[in-house]
């Protein structure tokens, strides 16, 4: 079985992170979408209220499974037994960013990493963004999975 890892924060989880988990599932028979705690971050959703909406997002793909971690991603990657890490890029900058990550991930935990180029018409669209329309209290229906149906999408 070819299994994979979504890792991120999803904070909030967008609609260009669902095309990537919906286009993995041609490479992959099982994704596990990780939803990572990170210290450093200060969240603006609960993460319990993330995995709700991811889990919501994907009720009808048997495919894709939804799990909180708190450890390396290699690690994570590991106790999922996935071989692969799936990961989407919108530009240059986080190119350079995942194939230092992939290295590591490679040489840490011998886990191949899979890029998948964002399509255009999502490329723009970053949590961060997301997250500051949110703050200033717009409707950021329109960047979310129609299906996801958490407190982040009212």
């Amino acid at each position: 079985m070819r299994r994979a890892i979504f890792p991120g924060s999803f904070d909030p989880f967008t609609i260009g992170h669902y095309d990537i988990a919906k286009r993995g599932l041609e490479l992959f028979d099982e994704i596990i979408i990780g939803i990572g705690r990170n210290s450093v971050k200060k969240e603006t959703f609960p993460i319990r209220e993330r995995l709700t909406a991811i889990e919501n997002a994907f009720a009808d793909e048997d495919k894709i499974k939804v799990e909180i971690y708190d450890c390396l991603t290699v690690d994570f990657a590991r106790e999922q037994n996935a071989g692969f890490i799936l990961r989407g890029i919108r530009c240059v900058e986080d190119f350079e960013y995942e194939r230092n990550m992939a290295e590591a991930n490679k040489q840490l935990g011998n886990i191949e990493t899979i890029l998948l180029y964002t399509r255009p018409e999502y490329a723009h669209i970053s949590s961060t963004l997301v997250r500051d329309l949110y703050s200033y209290n717009k409707d950021i229906t329109a960047f979310l999975p129609a299906k996801a149906g958490s407190a982040t999408n009212e």
